[in-house]
């Protein structure tokens, strides 16, 4: 019984230090607040704006589906897109209530549908987060080269510090994890209780060297863009529904994504907080940059916030509320299916 009260205490833990989070960077973030003149901007909104800029948000979400279509292809398993998007969408539904549960879920969902082991899916998704990143570089790229000063300014507000030596002394780390495991692999699965956990990591690294045998290497990359290009006008075409950014350029557009996917990366319950936060520096940068006052700029960005956030959110339970029957179904039929057979 002990065992099995484990599990429930640890998920109820990461909710409680997840709403904490959240609770704590709103704190931060609303420390000051204008509820007047918030109320002012938010009424003035062209929420037809915000609707356009959801139908990016849903796209992103099927670009998404096809390509983990195309990463679990090498590996010799051809699923459908619907079952690949309400994955996803699923996955998606639970990072709203246990913060980084999402991809072991949408793994899991998969495999009820598809019959995709866990840890192959699973070593494609993690593939997909360094993708993620590599594409949130080039976005901060682009942020350093059009909008070097104002990034400079998001530094200095939110007080970040990165330490080089910390940062080389963990990838020292990896490396030599990485390389060791490999030399001794055979005799640790020798080992009983390593078998599965050996097995198991193979899966994952299966996962990840599939881009390396991708048969439509184009059509990953095409995918990919799309996918960032339609968060990128997810987040930019909302600049349009506020009379205060309407006149925002494609270059502060680039700063907004970055800013954004910075504050949505921190642990907190749908990123409220840390991304509402995220906003109020980014867009006090943007201000400074263009010679306006901070102050109007973190009033602004906080606007921006209790816009976007909200959009993304409503997304995500929708897409995911609507996943939960879509699966159930397409379990149901694979289930007729092995009967009839």
């Amino acid at each position: 019984m002990e065992k099995k009260s484990k599990k429930p205490l640890k998920s109820i833990l990461t909710i409680v230090i997840s709403l904490a989070f959240a609770g704590f960077f709103l704190w931060i973030a609303l420390k000051d607040f204008d509820y007047n003149s918030f109320q002012k901007s938010i009424s003035k909104a062209n929420y037809w704006w915000v609707l356009f800029a959801g139908c990016f948000g849903v796209l992103a979400y099927w670009f998404r589906a096809i390509r983990w279509n195309l990463m679990l292809e090498p590996m010799g398993y051809a699923i459908s897109n619907s079952n690949s998007l309400w994955s996803i969408s699923f996955g998606y539904l639970m990072n709203l209530t246990i913060p980084r549960s999402g991809e072991v879920v949408r793994a899991t969902a998969l495999y009820g549908v598809e019959k995709v082991p866990v840890d192959k899916s699973f070593g494609t998704i993690i593939l997909e987060r360094v993708v993620d990143l590599v594409c949130m570089i080039a976005f901060l790229g682009l942020t350093l080269i059009f909008k070097g000063e104002a990034i400079y300014s998001f530094y200095k507000n939110s007080g970040i510090n990165f330490n080089p030596t910390k940062i080389l002394i963990a990838l020292g780390i990896l490396v030599i994890g990485t390389v060791l495991f490999f030399v001794f692999k055979k005799r640790l699965a020798n080992i009983a209780f390593l078998g599965k956990i050996i097995n198991f990591i193979d899966g994952i690294f299966q996962g990840l060297t599939s881009i390396f045998k991708l048969k439509q290497k184009g059509k990953f990359i095409l995918y990919t863009i799309g996918i960032w290009v339609s968060y990128y006008f997810a987040a930019y075409l909302v600049c349009f529904a506020l009379p205060e950014t309407s006149n925002f350029t494609f270059a502060d557009g680039f700063l907004i994504i970055v800013v954004g996917t910075l504050g949505m990366i921190i642990p907190a319950s749908g990123g409220i907080g840390a991304f509402n936060l995220a906003m109020k520096f980014g867009f006090m940068a943007l201000f400074i940059s263009m010679g306006k006052s901070s102050e109007l700029g973190g009033e602004i960005g906080l606007t921006y916030s209790f816009i976007s956030l909200p959009l993304q959110i409503i997304i995500m339970l929708t897409m995911g509320l609507i996943s939960i029957p879509m699966l159930a179904k397409a379990r149901n039929n694979i289930t007729e299916k092995e009967i009839t057979e």
